[in-house]
């Protein structure tokens, strides 16, 4: 009898300790767009501040991919999203001089997602906003291991009538009242579905289709920013870099953005921040603040360089659809209550692809490495550690992206990133630790050190099948492939 009641008091604790999960996934955040990562930001971020100081921030915190849909499948999956041909935003096939690499633009069903492990687990999984994993029904979040679904479908962007104000045109989300703000609307269906759930184990996923295109904001918002910009005399300043500092290598000329000052972003980003602090207040008010794990990150780098080219990246290079750090390094925190120490930070370089195996770990449940292959659990640096055992970080871009960016892999060792075009076979070669910004080119310098992470990065691209560019007709100029070596 006595044993009984002791596994009993034991099942209770265990019951009672376990851990809750909300991820805040923000679409085409820029990294110095929150003032966690950037004090002096345009922009007003007063609850990510507050998500930051409660919590572990990285500073190496990177996506798998320089544009949307490989990164949401990175991180739902735990795998880097090549393996699957799954390279570009679905359905993106621009070409340039040549043919993009072949493009799958569906997340496999046969995929245990995150969620699905968490289902597996005993836990009630929700989903809200932007999922952009494929084109029909059968691929929503509804099949893909979520039991609510609100607002998530096929397009990467709040396309309707009333594009982030009512009516939403979302199948997956019904209309409010007259001037609801889709943010808002989707901070307040995660807070009830916490609170509706708040004596069971949780996963909730909030991806917010801010601060993507098309760039719309409440006016009163606006209007704040436009006053803000004037006050602090930044509307008198050039917005732009100068035509000789244009990006290199590109075919079309693009102007960069080298000031935030747009008022539009800004109250994008303002209204993004409220709703994750109206989530934040939801956890606390459910007494579950000791008892969930939040996370925060953005699918890729702010957009710099086209459609309107509302944010600055500076000091790192480029943005949204390229494989220099502008388009791929993010905000990337992690709030692990009892295991971070608020307010920390971490160097060590890390990817999307990890929150798989690390979120699993937090919470008790049994790790799935034949599923999340290129995650690596991050408990270790949560809990105050300094390295991983992983040799290096790596990204596949096969395509020209909107954006401008060029066909190119990459791979990051140490301070170290070789960046490789797939047009020519060109490298360039940075340290990161001098050299943020990617500026300057040290490939001639260190010939040996291009030779091996060349090495490394084509048994990558071996190891994941990577596919490449394609010629546009067989008598026409031919692509660079990485064979023989």
């Amino acid at each position: 009898m006595r044993l009984l009641v002791c596994l009993l008091l034991s099942t209770l604790t265990l019951t009672a300790s376990a851990k809750n999960v909300v991820f805040f996934l923000v679409d085409d955040l820029g990294r110095m767009d929150v003032s966690p990562y950037n004090p002096d930001t345009f922009y007003e971020t007063p609850n990510i501040q507050r998500l930051a100081a409660s919590g572990m921030m990285f500073t190496n915190g990177y996506a798998a991919n320089p544009v949307c849909s490989p990164t949401r499948y990175s991180i739902q999956t735990g795998k880097y999203p090549t393996r699957v041909m799954a390279t570009n935003f679905f359905s993106g096939e621009r070409e340039g001089k040549f043919k993009p690499a072949p493009l799958q633009d569906v997340m496999p069903l046969e995929e245990v997602t995150v969620a699905e492990a968490f289902k597996e687990g005993g836990y009630s999984t929700f989903f809200a906003g932007k999922w952009h994993l494929g084109p029909t029904e059968e691929f929503w979040p509804e099949h893909q291991g979520y039991d609510v679904n609100k607002g998530g479908f096929s397009r990467g962007g709040p396309y309707g009538p009333g594009k982030y104000f009512v009516p939403y045109g979302n199948p997956r989300l019904e209309d409010g009242p007259k001037g609801e703000h889709l943010p808002m609307r989707l901070a307040r269906e995660t807070a009830d579905f916490i609170q509706a759930h708040k004596t069971q184990p949780f996963f909730a996923f909030l991806a917010f289709y801010s601060v993507h295109t098309p760039l719309v904001a409440p006016p009163e918002l606006v209007k704040k920013y436009e006053e803000k910009a004037r006050r602090l005399g930044l509307d008198k300043q050039p917005e732009f870099a100068p035509e000789e500092q244009v990006l290199p290598d590109v075919k079309e000329p693009r102007q960069v953005r080298i000031l935030q000052r747009h008022a539009v972003y800004a109250a994008m980003v303002e209204s993004m921040d409220t709703a994750v602090g109206k989530v934040l207040d939801a956890i606390d008010a459910a007494g579950l603040t000791q008892e969930t794990v939040v996370c925060f990150m953005s699918d890729n780098g702010g957009l710099s360089t086209s459609e309107g080219s509302p944010t600055s990246n500076l000091p790192f290079r480029t943005g949204k659809g390229w494989v220099y750090e502008g388009g791929i390094r993010e905000p990337f925190i992690i709030r692990a209550p009892g295991v971070t120490q608020p307010g920390s930070t971490c160097d060590v370089p890390v990817i999307s692809t990890d929150f798989y195996p690390t979120l699993l770990a937090l919470c008790d449940q049994p790790l799935k490495p034949a599923q999340h292959l290129d995650g690596v659990s991050l408990v270790p640096l949560l809990q105050g550690g300094t390295s991983l055992d992983r040799e290096a970080l790596y990204w596949h871009y096969p395509h020209y992206s909107n954006q401008g960016g060029i066909p190119g892999g990459a791979i990051r060792m140490g301070d170290w990133k070789l960046f490789e075009r797939f047009e020519d076979g060109r490298v360039q070669l940075y340290n990161l630790k001098d050299d943020v910004g990617e500026k300057n080119d040290l490939s001639y310098a260190e010939p040996n050190r291009v030779k091996d992470l060349r090495a490394k990065l084509h048994a990558w691209y071996r190891q994941v099948d990577a596919r490449f560019l394609d010629p546009k007709s067989p008598d026409g100029p031919m692509p660079w492939r990485p064979d023989g070596d």
